[in-house]
This record gives structure tokens, C-alpha cells and sequence, in this order.
């Protein structure tokens, strides 16, 4: 019983992490209608550039541990949003008026850059952060063993949920969120109510580009490090965990990504953890193409 409860108790975390980035990606998909692998990179990126800076702040500019961590975070979520801006302004902008398929592959050339970037920036270096915030907070206790969860996990949860809660919302409740309903549903038809479709693709692909930013300084102060390979792995997942929920909708979306999340840890606590990949992208594919619906996309 109290493993089952450990196993439930960690996928929480990890489901707020799929949650929050795929009701950021929902938001960019709105406007691009397209497949786009970009998402997934801003988040590897910025936790590589929060690692480089936060680095750079310890060990040469002798700050205080929380002031360079605090340094790394800022670098982190200025050059997540501001490559989220230049992709949105210059590369998809322009290519899903004219070729949006040409989106997808635009998309993986940005990841290579951005990927290849992070790379050469740190000297192909793994760089690690020291464990921090990592008491653990005790829900239950059992004669095998206390079902706990660290402070920096419910830090995150907490955070993620709140993005989540405020993007909600700004979409349902506010001005910008009914522009962006309208530029998502007919880009043609809100330019010639008054509405500038161009300026609203980017400021939803920079929103999307902040919330895959916060996501890779959470998740990278929570795991102490970031792959290079994340930012194609995390790209291809967040594009297949985010259509769980369906795509147009960033709330269910984070709901649908939520339950991947739950259903990813359960497998690791009780299955080949090899296999857990395979499994959870199988079990997706085979979702998306049972709910499958012939519908003309622009």
C-alpha cells in the first residue's frame, strides 16, 4: 500500500510538469495548426541556459548560491522568450501564411539550433546543480517506509499548477483571450474585424515560449541537469501529449497531459522501465488515430 501511495505521490510533480508545458504548447498550436517540435527545445534550452549562467554567476562571479541561481533564471527565461519570439516573428509566422506544412520542418531545424547552441555554449559539458530545497516533506508514514515528497517537487507542483490556473484565466476571461479565440478560429475573418492577426501569433507563440521556459527552470532545478537530447525528446512527446486532451483546447490539453503523467509513473513503478517510452507513445499514437476525425485544415 504505501509503495502505491509513494508511486501516486511522484506523479503528481510529473504530471503538473506535462500539464503546464502542454497547455503552453496548446496555445501556439492554436494559432499555427500544425505540428511544431520548437516547443520542446525553448524548454531544453532554457534549462541549459540556466545551467551555463548559473554556473557563471558561482564560480565566477562569486555570488551567493540563491543570487546565482537566481541570475541563471533570469538569462533562462530571457533567451527562452526571446528565441520564442524570433522564431515566431521570423521563421513560423511567415511560413504558416504561406507553406504552414512547412512549419513542421522548420520547427527541427530551430531545435537543431537552439540544441547546437546550448551545446557549443557549455563545451559539450554536463553541468550539474547542487542538490537544493530537497528536505523531504512527510504525508504518511508506514511501517515499510514514509510516503514523502521533496520541498522543491511541491514548490514546482504548486508553480505549475498556478501557470496553468492564470493562463486559464487570461484565455477565458479577458480581452486578449477572446483575440486569440478569434485569430485561432479564422485568422481572415478577425483581420477584417480590426484585429492584427500578426501581432497575435507571436504574442501567443512568446506566451507558449514563456511557459516552456518556467517549465525548464523548474524541471531543471528539480533534476539538477539537462540533456541535450531533451529538446527532441521532449518535443515529440509534449506534440503527442498534448493532443490526450485535444489540441484546441489548452485546458483539456493539460488535463489529457496530466493523465499521461500518471500513467508514465505507475509504468515505472510496476513495469520494465526500459519500455516506458515505447509503451506511453504507443498507447498515444494509437489514441490519435482511433479518435481520429476527416476534417479540412487550411
Amino acid at each position: 500500500m504505501a509503495y502505491l501511495l509513494q508511486q501516486l505521490a511522484n506523479a503528481f510533480p510529473l504530471a503538473a510538469l506535462y500539464a503546464a508545458l502542454a497547455f503552453g504548447y496548446s496555445i501556439a498550436f492554436a494559432v499555427t495548426k500544425r505540428a511544431d517540435i520548437t516547443y520542446g527545445a525553448i524548454f531544453a534550452f532554457s534549462g541549459h541556459i540556466y545551467l551555463i549562467f548559473a554556473h557563471f554567476g558561482w564560480n565566477q562571479l562569486w555570488l551567493v548560491f540563491p543570487a546565482a541561481l537566481g541570475l541563471g533564471a533570469v538569462a533562462a527565461l530571457a533567451g527562452g522568450l526571446g528565441a520564442g519570439v524570433v522564431a515566431g516573428q521570423f521563421v513560423m509566422r511567415p511560413l504558416a501564411r504561406i507553406s504552414p506544412n512547412a512549419v513542421i520542418v522548420a520547427s527541427l531545424g530551430v531545435l537543431m539550433v537552439l540544441m547546437e547552441g546550448a551545446r557549443l555554449a557549455s563545451n559539450t559539458r554536463e553541468l550539474w546543480l547542487p542538490p537544493f530545497l530537497n528536505n523531504s516533506v512527510v504525508f504518511w508514514r508506514s511501517d515499510d517506509f514514509p510516503v514523502a515528497l521533496t520541498l522543491i517537487q511541491l514548490i514546482n507542483f504548486a508553480l505549475m499548477l498556478a501557470m496553468i490556473g492564470f493562463g486559464y484565466l487570461v484565455l477565458a476571461h479577458t480581452r486578449w483571450g477572446r483575440v486569440w479565440r478569434a485569430v485561432a478560429d479564422d485568422p481572415l475573418a478577425a483581420e477584417l474585424s480590426g484585429t492584427n492577426s500578426s501581432l497575435v501569433f507571436v504574442v501567443s507563440y512568446a506566451a507558449a515560449a514563456l511557459y516552456a521556459s518556467v517549465c525548464g527552470v523548474l524541471a531543471t532545478s528539480h533534476y539538477g541537469t539537462m540533456d541535450f537530447g531533451a529538446g527532441l525528446l521532449f518535443g515529440l512527446k509534449v506534440v503527442l501529449i498534448a493532443a490526450a486532451g485535444g489540441h484546441s483546447n489548452p485546458l483539456r490539453s493539460a488535463v489529457g497531459a496530466a493523465v499521461i503523467g500518471f500513467a508514465e509513473t505507475l509504468w515505472s513503478g510496476y513495469g520494465p522501465i526500459v519500455w516506458r517510452d515505447l509503451v506511453v507513445v504507443a498507447m498515444l499514437v494509437m489514441v490519435l488515430v482511433m479518435s481520429r476525425r476527416e476534417r479540412a485544415i487550411p
